[in-house]
């Protein structure tokens, strides 16, 4: 599976970066060679390979301990604005 640069292109637009010609070659390029690399692994035939990761073998859990303690309040002393206990931050978007 080939990407073309009007993919790469629209993909920019949608992510409102500006991208030069030649990046856009590059990464249409790269991309390309991703996408061929994962057609190959695609078309590889495993039918007779065992799986890897058995899952009728039990998982051995651990208990769940706590490690640190609360910190919150520490935390919340180094924040310029906290509104309700929760990190005041700006409006990013409208």
């Amino acid at each position: 599976m080939a990407i073309k640069p009007a993919e790469i292109k629209k993909l920019a637009s949608l992510s409102r970066l500006v991208v030069d010609d030649k990046t856009i070659t590059d990464v249409t390029d790269r991309l390309s060679s991703v996408l061929e690399l994962v057609d190959q692994l695609q078309s590889a035939q495993t039918e007779s390979i065992d799986i890897s990761r058995p899952f009728h073998i039990a998982q051995r859990l651990r208990e769940d301990e706590i490690t640190e303690s609360n910190k919150i309040d520490e935390l919340q002393a180094t924040a310029p604005e906290i509104y309700n206990g929760f990190f005041a931050v700006p409006k990013m978007i409208d």
